[in-house]
């Protein structure tokens, strides 16, 4: 899937179907010239359905449909006979997509699971039939129920990438060349910022046939949870993730620092984002000696509160034991 076809951001308004309009009928038939009231029901109007699928990536089948819209019911008749029900409408999804109220905001609902189903948008009941209002002393009634009105909202789909791992780090720390050779996923890769837009995913192959899922997610600057750069857009995607892998190349003047402000991002756009399990790889340590990466050792076992490794994904070293640790984090 290239760049320009994820979609992670949609919005639609969506309309239900009216209820049908219950039937004042009295049953006339020859030789029967004043039978009791026989008026049918209507039918449910349509409803608007979300509907969550696992073979979609993306809400870029929604880009350009703006306006959902289900079917109405249909009126009761003759012969106590219901009317149809509006057609209901589904709204295919990829799991992890969030559903907000545009007007308020608020979350309606999150779809996690395939096939699961929610209702959008409730059709309108059918009104009843005037066979239903017949009683003793009122035994011909010639009024029946309107049906229900349609409901009508605006809502905004976001979707959250679902991944095991979500790689975090600077514009030009490696992401996309680690999960170009971890996994088989072919992200765009070139020597300046931001070359990632988009997030990428990727399956990684472990020992034994098991898998697990990594994201590579777009780099972050400081000020992105004030909206700077690309903003927040993208750190809602690691929201999802369950071990954040942060991404710190060799040559950077201070490992430590551009960990902390990494994190210090994370936190200040969704503090429950430090409750996620971490680990640091310290990315192109192809450029260093042995006695280098020894002194570096050393600072960082005194400084860095969490587990780290050393990797190139050029050169393929520590690739293999990358895999081992974060499978192990996966499944302990």
């Amino acid at each position: 899937m290239t760049e320009g076809n994820f979609v992670d951001y949609v919005k639609i308004h969506v309309s239900s179907g009216k209820g049908g309009q219950g039937s004042a009928h009295l049953h006339r038939e020859k030789y029967i010239a004043k039978g009791g009231p026989d008026g049918g029901d209507g039918g449910r109007g349509g409803h608007v359905i979300i509907r969550g699928n696992s073979n979609l990536w993306t809400l870029l089948h929604l880009k350009f449909k703006r306006h959902v819209r289900a079917g109405h019911g249909e009126n009761g008749s003759k012969a106590r006979s219901t009317g149809a029900d509006g057609e209901d409408m589904y709204i295919d999804v990829p799991l992890g997509t969030v559903i907000r109220d545009t007007e308020t905001n608020k979350i309606l609902f999150e779809i996690t699971e395939d096939q699961e189903e929610r209702i959008l948008a409730e059709g309108g009941m059918g009104g009843r039939g005037n066979w239903h209002f017949k009683s003793a002393t009122n035994q011909t009634p010639r009024y029946a129920q309107p049906g229900m009105p349609l409901e009508e909202k605006d809502v905004t789909l976001e979707l959250k990438v679902l991944a095991d791992v979500g790689l975090v780090g600077f514009p030009n720390a490696g992401k996309s060349t680690l999960l170009s050779v971890i996994t088989s996923a072919k992200p765009k890769i070139a020597d300046y910022e931001f070359t990632t837009l988009k997030p990428n995913l990727g399956i990684v192959e472990h020992r034994d046939f098991q898998t697990f899922v990594m994201a590579d997610i777009p780099g972050i600057i400081e000020g992105a949870a004030e909206g700077k750069g690309l903003g927040h857009y993208f750190l809602r995607h690691i929201e999802r993730n369950s071990i954040l892998l942060f991404l710190v190349p060799a040559d950077a003047n201070d490992i430590l620092e551009q960990y902390n402000i990494l994190l210090d991002e994370l936190r200040r756009y969704n503090p429950e984002m430090l409750d996620k399990e971490r680990m640091v790889a310290i990315s192109k340590c192809d450029m260093l000696d042995d006695e280098l990466k020894a002194e570096l050792k050393e600072e960082l076992d005194k400084s860095l509160p969490i587990p780290y490794m050393f990797i190139s994904s050029v050169a393929q070293q520590g690739i293999t034991q990358l895999k081992d640790k974060l499978w192990k984090m996966l499944n302990p």
